[in-house]
């Protein structure tokens, strides 16, 4: 990613998750470029994961591009999206320290809700706080995913 971006995207010698986010949520080609050096790797690591549990392994994988990566859905048995409202996006961006801008960068660079429901088997709201969705999270799992394994 060096090569690529070069060396102002790093802090002590690593790289800054920051500095790289100033970068390519600026500039859709260098996002496209981070993705095509990011993406085959993840999905090699997951693959090799994936190949050493035991088979019937209930596997929860957190992809935040699929929206943009649509083909991929179809590796998957279930697919939760988890949304929220963009003012709660942009306010949680701004919590984080972002500017106002960068937090609009992120959010135009984001698939609309549309996309990612139409993937979706299952559609969840987190407009609340932690509590409310880990109820949410667990609920849905008692009602989907628990009645599955334990068969």
């Amino acid at each position: 990613m060096v090569a690529e971006f070069g060396d102002d995207i790093l802090t002590n010698g690593l790289i800054d998750r920051s500095k790289l986010g100033e970068v390519v949520f600026r500039d859709g080609a260098k996002k496209k470029t981070l993705e095509q050096i990011t993406h085959p790797l993840i999905q090699k690591k997951f693959r090799e994961i994936y190949s050493r549990l035991p088979e019937g392994a209930v596997v929860t994988y957190e992809i935040p591009l699929l929206a943009e990566n649509p083909e991929r859905a179809v590796e998957f048995d279930l697919i939760l999206s988890i949304e929220t409202s963009e003012e709660i996006r942009r306010e949680r961006l701004l919590e984080r320290g972002l500017s106002n801008e960068q937090a609009s960068a992120r959010i135009a660079a984001q698939a609309p809700d549309s996309h990612r429901r139409a993937l979706a088997h299952h559609v969840i709201e987190n407009n609340g706080d932690r509590d409310a969705l880990l109820r949410s999270l667990e609920e849905w799992w008692a009602i989907f995913v628990a009645p599955k394994i334990n068969r």
